[in-house]
């Protein structure tokens, strides 16, 4: 099915099951078929849903470039939940759609039962800031100059993409391919627009600090860009849990779908039995040992 945003966009929406809502939003590099494992799973107990994001056929690709935005992803994630007719969902999001299920906690808490940020950090630090939005533009150009069939071979082989390679050379290969598919156009729009303009976490600090939505933050031991700022956004938001994923990259909802799925599941169990609670007051970041 189709629904469509409030600026005319018409994005592609697929759901399965029944139950408490969960909507996942996909990374770049991916699109909604890439949830297709955490559909497959929680399903058997939740209404799960995913779309493709502006820009990812089935998806309206809009040709000017304030067409993307960060603001209007968070707003598309609203927009989807605003279609099905569903008040609140769990929200689920992996890279690109980690950064949009925190500006979906930060523009509409109301929305989102809990967020589940996974493998964001992107472009966050300040070091790095620069760096990013500059190689953001030239992954955009590439795009366009050479498409996404050819530069689909390089980008899957970044340096946070590999391990799910080594791990499992099949389901690499179905990501690799499923990137080959995307928009040109598309692709190099959403770098420029989304990626390339996003604010960092820490921009984002006093705002973070008020927002009292159940956070969980995972990533990958290996995908070095996301560990700081995962850590990062665990000492922010008031109820934030940390997981790293041992020898991990990237990619993890494929490369670890099995990892993933527990603890994504028992997170939103501890959320709907109401045990995700914000950090102790007593647990003193500057403490090491209690002597009186």
């Amino acid at each position: 099915m189709n629904i469509i945003t409030r600026d005319g966009v018409s994005l592609h929406v697929e759901e399965a099951g029944e139950g408490t809502p969960i909507l996942f939003i996909h990374e770049f590099g991916g699109n909604h078929a890439s949830w297709e494992p955490q559909l497959r799973f929680f399903s058997r107990r939740h209404r799960c849903i995913t779309y493709a994001a502006r820009g990812y056929p089935p998806s309206d690709v809009p040709d000017g470039l304030d067409a993307y935005s960060q603001a209007l992803a968070a707003d598309d994630a609203v927009a989807v939940l605003d279609g099905l007719g569903i008040d609140k969902a769990h929200i689920v999001g992996l890279s690109m759609g980690g950064f949009c299920t925190l500006h979906v906690g930060l523009r509409t808490p109301e929305r989102a039962l809990s967020l589940t940020i996974a493998g964001a950090g992107y472009g966050c630090e300040k070091e790095h800031e620069e760096y990013f939005r500059g190689v953001s533009r030239e992954v955009a150009d590439r795009f366009e100059r050479q498409g996404a069939q050819d530069f689909a071979k390089i980008y899957a082989l970044g340096a946070s993409r590999v391990q799910f390679q080594n791990k499992d050379p099949r389901g690499w290969r179905e990501f690799a391919d499923r990137l080959a598919t995307h928009s040109d156009r598309g692709a190099a729009m959403t770098m420029r627009g989304v990626q390339a303009r996003r604010p960092s976490f820490y921009d984002l600090e006093n705002e973070l600090k008020r927002m009292a939505v159940p956070t969980l933050v995972v990533v990958g031991d290996e995908d070095d860009h996301c560990l700081q700022p995962g850590i990062f956004l665990k000492k922010t938001i008031p109820a934030c849990g940390l997981s790293v994923f041992p020898k991990t990259g990237h990619t993890l909802n494929l490369e670890e779908p099995a990892a993933f799925n527990a603890l994504l599941a028992e997170f939103i169990a501890q959320v709907e039995a109401g045990r995700w609670l914000p950090r102790d007051p007593r647990a003193l970041p500057g403490q090491i040992m209690r002597t009186s």
